[in-house]
């Protein structure tokens, strides 16, 4: 985002929404919650989002499907920002670990889900494609 008066510009909740691919609601009940704060609020009260407060955001999006809770979500932001200093403690890293084989566990049993559908979805038109040649004599469509 561009800079005004040597301040970064700040995105309104709706604007967050879009980007982010999330409800208002969702926002902010992660607000109400602490899990990200906006960076700041207009004289009218408005939630107002950094690029930062942004990521924060997107990783926890990109946490939901692999069903981390909001406490895990919670320690992985936490953990991301300790890491990211130079005197980052090693058991912040070796957390940080942790957190990439759980995603890769649960990532992989997604993967598993997805090819079982597949194999219900084929079945499922095998039994359609079936289903019409017995109602059409035979015919093929």
């Amino acid at each position: 985002m561009s800079e005004k008066d040597g301040r970064q510009e700040l995105l309104h909740i709706g604007v967050v929404a879009e980007r982010t691919d999330l409800s208002l609601r969702t926002l902010r009940h992660y607000d109400e919650i602490g899990l990200v704060t906006p960076s700041e609020r207009s004289e009218g009260g408005f939630r107002l989002y950094s690029e930062q407060d942004v990521d924060r955001i997107l990783l926890i999006r990109r946490m939901k499907p692999l069903d981390f809770t909001l406490e895990q979500m919670r320690e992985l932001l936490d953990v991301t920002e300790a890491v990211a200093r130079p005197d980052a403690p090693e058991s912040a890293h070796r957390r940080l670990r942790e957190f990439e084989e759980t995603a890769i566990e649960r990532r992989r049993g997604l993967e598993k889900k997805v090819a079982m559908a597949d194999e219900f979805l084929a079945r499922l038109g095998d039994l359609s494609a079936q289903a019409t040649r017995d109602r059409t004599g035979g015919a093929a469509d």
